[in-house]
C-alpha cells in the first residue's frame, strides 16, 4: 500500500485546485515549506525533446550559459509516437530535462523555440512542489541573475 500514498497526497490538493478553477480566481500564493524557505512551485522541471543529441547538447549548454536554467539532464533514445500532419509519426529523440525558475520558463520557451530545428518545439514544464531543499535552493541560486533583472543576457 505504500505505493498509494503519493497519490494519495495528490488527491487532497485536487479539491483547492478545482476550487480556484471553479472561482476563477488563481490559486493562493503557497507558502515556503517548513523550515527549508522553498516556496513551492518557484522551480520547474522543462522538457525538450530534440532531434539528436548534438542539437540537445548545443540547446543545453546555452540555457545554461544564459543563465536560463542551472542544470539540463539529457536523456537519450527516447522513443516518440505522435500524429503530424495527419500521419502517425514514430522518431528516436533526446529529452532534455532543465531544472529552472518558473518565472524563467516564459524566458526560457522563447530561446528554446528561437534556435530549436522543429517547426513546433516541444517546451512544457511543471512546477516542482518538493525536492531536495539545498539542491531547490541552488536552482535559484544560479538562475537569480536572470530572474532579478527580469530579462536575458544577451546571446554570447
Amino acid at each position: 500500500m505504500p505505493a498509494l500514498l503519493p497519490v494519495a497526497s495528490r488527491l487532497r490538493l485536487l479539491p483547492r485546485a478545482l476550487l480556484s478553477m471553479a472561482s476563477g480566481s488563481p490559486p493562493s500564493q503557497p507558502s515556503p515549506a517548513s523550515g527549508s524557505g522553498y516556496v513551492p512551485g518557484s522551480v520547474s522541471a522543462a522538457f525538450v525533446t530534440c532531434p539528436n543529441e548534438k542539437v540537445a547538447k548545443e540547446i543545453a549548454r546555452a540555457v545554461v550559459e544564459k543563465r536560463l536554467a542551472a542544470c539540463v539532464n539529457l536523456i537519450p533514445q527516447i522513443s516518440s509516437i505522435y500524429e503530424w500532419k495527419g500521419n502517425i509519426e514514430e522518431d528516436s529523440e533526446v529529452l532534455m530535462m532543465i531544472k529552472t525558475q518558473s518565472s524563467l520558463v516564459p524566458a526560457l520557451t522563447e530561446f528554446v523555440r528561437s534556435v530549436h530545428p522543429y517547426e513546433v518545439a516541444e517546451v512544457i514544464a511543471l512546477p516542482v512542489e518538493q525536492g531536495n531543499p539545498p539542491y531547490l535552493h541552488w536552482v535559484r541560486q544560479v538562475t537569480e541573475s536572470v530572474s532579478d533583472s527580469g530579462t536575458a543576457p544577451s546571446s554570447a
